[in-house]
């Protein structure tokens, strides 16, 4: 961080500072030099300089940064000319005081409420930082930055947008007249370093055993529904089912926002494209998987299902494409059979409820649910399968679950245990020859150490 304090959870705060300078005039300070560099940049960049060349831009904002200091006689130790320097640096090319955080990768969110409180996420945990943006001006000329290479806008006519940032980070602004206290960014950063299945069960995600089972059941070709609810991990747990995935197989990727990280051979990737400043344009993730149909698919992924596009991807999964893998927002295994029945009905089909059941027992073959627990891990609490119909009721049945014991020292405490059942879709398995050891079926009957 530059010049801050980046986990502050103290209580009051004084008025943070920028550059390295005492906390009474430090902000002033900052704003003098911020402007008087930003103005003989101005005045000495030719009209026909490239203002996208970042290095360029760069050196003479050096250059000038060292006569301001220069001729102002403003002391200040090596230390902070670098900090109050890359600050200036942010505020003029980045996107102000939130550069850093998008620098620091241990940081997985920034959630900017107006332009006095900023919060991060870190290891599932929020903590408020000391940093600030000067006033609404320069936070909304941060969203214009965000927004604008992408040919969207954000004013009072438009006043929610989401983007991506050139690092494929996915950024949520709303401003006002429906926020109230201030325009507001919710970015949720592009992880660069993709997560293997080693490192899901080092962080105690899952267990090997789970993911011996998860890995024959991809081969295999079952189809698998991630549920969870927000950043409780699908799209990381996604990318590793993903990653399971034959080499010699034609696999199309379908998302609203490209963050699935796939290095097989043969893969097609496919992204939403939202309405432009005309209302015109939009292509849906429902558009998609209809138009994936016609692609020859071996594989369809789908980053998630929210909306009508549930319906064609049971289509897709009961007329053949088997192997497909997508998640959905659900607070339980049980539920996310019941949103995707809602999800069908906005379709817009007058299918009976009978008849949607139906098509998803016949469809749906395993059910992986994610939780964030109260300390902020996420864990695979449970491992189901969809066994098919009685009556009028999709049976549901728990292969491996994650027992919670308690807390200490606030940190959850449990394990993971098998039910004891053998899933029926073994035989599928087994004809495709993986041959899981019966033992991993067998119940815990209390925490390993």
């Amino acid at each position: 961080m530059i010049g801050t304090e980046r986990n502050s959870r103290a209580a009051p705060r004084a008025e943070p500072t920028r550059g390295g300078f005492g906390r009474t005039d430090g902000r002033q300070s900052y704003d003098a030099i911020r402007d008087k560099v930003q103005h003989q940049l101005l005045a000495q960049l030719s009209p026909s300089a490239d203002l996208g060349n970042v290095e360029e831009v760069r050196r003479a904002l050096e250059r000038i940064f060292n006569e301001v200091i220069t001729a102002e006689q403003i002391p200040l130790t090596r230390a902070e000319r670098i900090e109050t320097f890359e600050q200036i640096v942010a505020d003029i090319l980045g996107y102000g005081p939130i550069q850093p955080l998008l620098l620091d990768e241990t940081i997985t969110e920034v959630l900017v409420n107006g332009p006095n409180q900023i919060y991060i996420e870190r290891n599932g945990i929020l903590e408020e930082t000391d940093l600030r943006f000067r006033d609404t001006t320069e936070l909304m000329h941060v969203i214009d930055r965000i927004v604008a290479p992408l040919g969207r806008r954000v004013d009072e006519s438009s006043p929610m947008v989401d983007a991506r940032l050139p690092d494929g980070s996915r950024v949520n602004v709303i401003i006002p007249p429906l926020a109230l206290d201030g325009p507001c960014i919710s970015i949720r950063k592009f992880a660069k370093a993709i997560f293997s299945a080693d490192d899901l069960i080092r962080v105690g995600t899952l267990t090997p055993e789970m993911i011996d089972l998860l890995r024959a059941c991809v081969l295999a070709r079952l189809n698998i529904v991630i549920s969870g609810g927000t950043s409780t991990g699908k799209t990381t747990l996604l990318n590793v089912l993903s990653s399971f995935l034959p080499d010699n197989e034609r696999i199309i990727t379908i998302e609203d926002a490209a963050e699935l990280q796939l290095h097989q051979r043969h893969v097609v990737r496919l992204e939403a494209r939202p309405p432009n400043v005309e209302g015109k344009g939009e292509i849906t993730i429902r558009q998609l998987v209809i138009n994936a149909l016609r692609m020859r698919p071996d594989r369809i992924v789908v980053g998630e299902v929210r909306g009508g596009e549930a319906l064609d991807m049971l289509q897709a999964m009961n007329t053949g494409h088997d192997g497909s893998l997508t998640t959905a927002h659900s607070n339980s295994p049980r539920d996310t059979l019941h949103r995707v029945e809602t999800m069908v009905l906005m379709a817009g089909m007058d299918l009976p409820l009978r008849a949607i059941r139906e098509q998803i027992a016949s469809a749906f073959d395993v059910i992986v649910h994610l939780e964030r627990l109260v300390d902020g891990t996420r864990k695979v609490v449970k491992i189901c399968e969809v066994q098919g119909m009685e009556g009028d009721v999709i049976v549901l049945q728990d292969i491996f679950q994650y027992v919670q014991t308690g807390i200490q020292n606030g940190r959850v405490q449990g394990y993971f245990t098998a039910t004891g059942v053998r899933p029926s879709f073994m035989t599928k398995l087994e004809t495709h020859g993986f041959h899981l050891p019966a033992s991993i079926f067998a119940p815990m009957r209390k925490p390993a150490r």
